[in-house]
């Protein structure tokens, strides 16, 4: 069972390749990829296993911004990010914070702003996951 908020989906692809089409389809949309973070590298770093999990944050100012303008507080939960992981059967997917959860929870009325945040994310995502 998924929180509350939280948009999931399978991937046709292992957990590298979905990262990697994720992080292209984010550049190929004018986008930056702020940070990748490799949090079963960290894990192993420290001795400890965890299958494939990472998060790719990424944005620009002009998606955020307006977010940010209607209520400070959003900025918590921005650049937007993803989880790409790995189940106990090796199954891969992709996850994200649902824009419309992120206004709800910071009290942000702007749907506009979220519906295409909404549409980009699922662009992104189905660019990452689909065959």
């Amino acid at each position: 069972m998924m929180p509350p908020g939280l948009t999931t989906i399978a991937s046709a692809f292992g957990p590298k390749e979905t990262a990697d089409r994720l992080a292209a389809a984010v550049t190929a949309k004018g986008l930056t990829v702020f940070a990748r973070i490799d949090h079963a590298a960290g894990a192993q770093a420290v001795g400890m296993e965890l299958r494939p999990t990472e998060v790719l944050l990424f944005g620009n100012a002009k998606g955020g911004t307006p977010l940010m303008q209607a209520q400070q507080s959003a900025g918590i939960d921005l650049p937007l990010k993803a989880l790409i992981w790995q189940n106990k059967t090796g199954q891969t997917f992709l996850s994200y914070n649902d824009p419309a959860w992120i206004a709800a929870r910071h009290g942000i009325d702007a749907p506009t702003v979220v519906a295409a945040l909404a549409n980009v994310l699922a662009g992104l995502a189905k660019a990452a996951t689909e065959a």
